[in-house]
């Protein structure tokens, strides 16, 4: 029988609460404890789900095999180098770290150690794009928008590191090529940093996305729209829904097709142009990267979003940030 793994959660706001209540849930999981440098909030969680408070994380670090790190993003490298050299796994909510250099030493860290860590961009678990993992998807043209009501609890940090991180990561998991420029702008509305930001990225491939971000829209959005020869995918992320329309070979029978929009083509080969709508299976995302991590551990294998990919969607949000702080100094 596979021992259970010891857990912890670092920092217990918002999101950390969340983390804890998954880990109690979890049969794979002993669930240790909590730290929070706000002591009644790490006291309140804690009694919550019936586990130890600690008062530092490296306490908690003696008592477990891995933990989850929900802390300020100014914080993750020093809790997560700690947690490594400790040889504890981590579990680190995006982004990775504030920079780049940070990210490296993390990476370096965790292969010195043997241990890992997962990034927590969750909506690489969204079931909406877990639906699509049957068709092949090699997008040359991708449009994404992800907008949101003002909430002061993200605005430390540029809306590129708060909102827009998913999307680049996403589209990097997607497109197999490297970047090869980017454009971006953006402006401070309400805060010291972009609020409001628009990305063109460009691939060796001759792929590019055109990303867009916002933490001041009335309403909210969370879609992304892939172009390939021979289909057109839309993904809703807040709805969980996917659309494909593809061409089919007429004499093609695997393609479940929801309804068939009309014939192309002439002579003896003619396609079918369908409408698809995926099965979409009912996933807690953030449960399901946290099973996911667990299991990892429990088998040694590379997490599903690994500290690689981390440090990637992280490169390419600097320098979507270093555009716009260019284009700004020249007004």
């Amino acid at each position: 029988m596979t021992r259970k793994v010891r857990v912890g959660v670092v920092g217990v706001g918002h999101l950390g609460s969340l983390h804890a209540k998954m880990f109690s849930e979890m049969q794979e999981v002993e669930f240790k404890g909590v730290f929070d440098i706000q002591g009644e909030r790490s006291k309140l969680v804690a009694t919550e789900f019936g586990v130890r408070q600690y008062r530092s994380y490296g306490e908690l670090l003696e008592d477990v095999d891995a933990i989850s790190i929900a802390t300020p993003t100014s914080t993750h490298s020093e809790v997560a180098s700690k947690a490594l050299e400790t040889k504890v796994h981590a579990f680190i909510e995006k982004p990775l770290t504030e920079t780049v250099d940070e990210a490296d030493r993390l990476v370096q860290l965790a292969r010195q150690n043997n241990v890992m860590i997962q990034v927590g961009h969750v909506e690489r678990f969204n079931p909406a794009l877990l639906a699509l993992e049957k068709y092949n998807l090699n997008p040359m043209f991708i449009e994404s928008h992800r907008l949101a009501q003002f909430n002061p609890r993200g605005s430390d940090v540029p809306v590129v590191l708060d909102l827009m991180i998913h999307d680049i990561d996403i589209i990097l998991s997607l497109v197999n090529s490297p970047v090869a420029n980017i454009d971006a702008n953006g402006v401070a509305v309400v805060s010291d940093s972009a609020d409001i930001a628009n990305a063109r990225i460009k691939f060796r491939s001759g792929c590019v996305a055109n990303v867009t971000a916002s933490r001041i829209s009335q309403r909210k959005m969370r879609k992304m729209r892939l172009f390939q020869r021979d289909a057109y995918i839309s993904i809703d992320f807040s709805e969980g829904t996917a659309e494909v329309f593809r061409l089919v070979d007429a004499s093609d029978s695997s393609a479940n097709a929801t309804m068939l929009l009309g014939q192309i083509g002439a002579g003896a080969r003619k396609r079918n142009i369908v409408y698809e709508q995926p099965e979409i299976k009912e996933i807690n995302a953030l449960k399901y990267e946290l099973e996911l991590f667990v299991k990892a551990i429990q088998t040694g294998e590379r997490p599903v979003v690994s500290a690689e990919d981390g440090k990637r969607a992280l490169q390419v949000a600097q320098e979507i940030i270093a555009r716009i702080q260019d284009q700004q100094f020249r007004l």
